[in-house]
C-alpha cells in the first residue's frame, strides 16, 4: 500500500478514494463508534478485512473502493462513524497520536483488504440513517452531559438503546444485559444518573416484552459485572 500523503507534524497518511481504490471505515469510540460498529456487524453490514487500531483506540476498517462514487463524511445513522473514501485520507502506521502518544498499529491477523459487502456500499450511499424505532430516551426526560471523553453522550445512549430495541427474538435478555453494561459505563463517567440509565434500560425492557423480573437481572447483572471488570 502507498503512503502518499503526508499531513503535518509529520505523521504519515494513506489517501482514499476510487484513484487509491480504497475505502476506510473510521471508527471513534469518543463518540460512539463501537456501539455503532457493533450495530453494523451484527446487522451484516460490515465484514472483516484488513484493520489498523488507531491512536485513540479505535479502528480503521480497510476495504476495496466499489468504483463508484462515494463522499468522505459521517455514515448517516451510527454515531462515531465515519468514511474515508473520495478525496479523504487516513492517518497510517507507525505514526503517533500527539494527544494520546499512542501508535497506530496493523492487526496481524492475516486478513486481506476485502471488498466492500454490498450493504455496506449502500449505506455509504444513502441519504439518511436506518429507519429509527422510537426509544426509552425519548420516552421520559432523560439528562446526559458530556463527561469522562464521552461528546455525545445522547448519540451513545441512543444506539445501547437500540441495539436492544433491533435484538431478535431470543436475543433480547443478552442484549439488554450488554446495553446495561455499556450504559454502566456511561454512569461511572458521569454521564448520566444512575437513576436515569436504569430508567431508560427499563422502559427499553418493557418496549421488547420482557418481564419485569428478566429486566431487573439484565440491568443488575450488567451493572454489576461492568462495575466488577473496572
Amino acid at each position: 500500500m502507498r503512503l502518499s500523503y503526508a499531513p503535518p507534524g509529520g505523521q504519515l497518511a494513506v489517501r482514499t478514494g476510487d484513484r487509491a481504490q480504497l475505502l476506510v471505515v473510521d471508527v471513534d469510540p469518543a463518540h460512539g463508534g463501537n456501539a455503532s460498529l457493533a450495530r453494523l456487524i451484527d446487522a451484516g453490514i460490515a465484514a472483516p478485512t484488513a484493520r489498523v487500531i488507531t491512536g485513540t483506540g479505535g479502528h480503521h476498517l480497510y476495504y476495496r473502493h466499489p468504483g463508484q462514487p462515494v463522499p468522505s463524511r459521517p455514515l448517516p445513522g451510527y454515531p462515531g462513524i465515519d468514511i474515508k473514501a473520495d478525496g479523504g485520507y487516513v492517518v497510517a502506521p507507525p505514526s503517533t497520536n500527539r494527544r494520546t502518544g499512542r501508535s497506530y498499529q496493523w492487526v496481524t491477523d492475516g486478513r486481506a483488504v476485502e471488498e466492500m459487502p454490498p450493504p455496506l456500499v449502500s449505506a455509504c450511499l444513502s441519504q439518511k440513517g436506518p429507519e429509527r424505532i422510537p426509544n426509552a430516551a425519548a420516552a421520559g426526560p432523560v439528562r446526559t452531559v458530556a463527561a469522562g471523553g464521552i461528546s455525545y453522550p445522547d448519540q451513545l445512549l441512543s444506539c445501547h438503546l437500540d441495539a436492544v430495541l433491533r435484538a431478535p427474538v431470543g436475543r433480547r435478555r443478552t442484549t439488554l444485559y450488554g446495553a446495561a453494561r455499556g450504559v454502566a459505563r456511561m454512569v461511572a463517567a458521569g454521564a448520566i444518573s444512575h437513576a436515569d440509565a436504569v430508567a431508560a434500560l427499563t422502559e427499553v425492557g418493557r418496549g421488547m416484552e420482557q418481564s419485569e423480573r428478566e429486566i431487573c437481572a439484565a440491568i443488575a447483572g450488567g451493572f454489576r459485572d461492568e462495575t466488577t471488570a473496572a
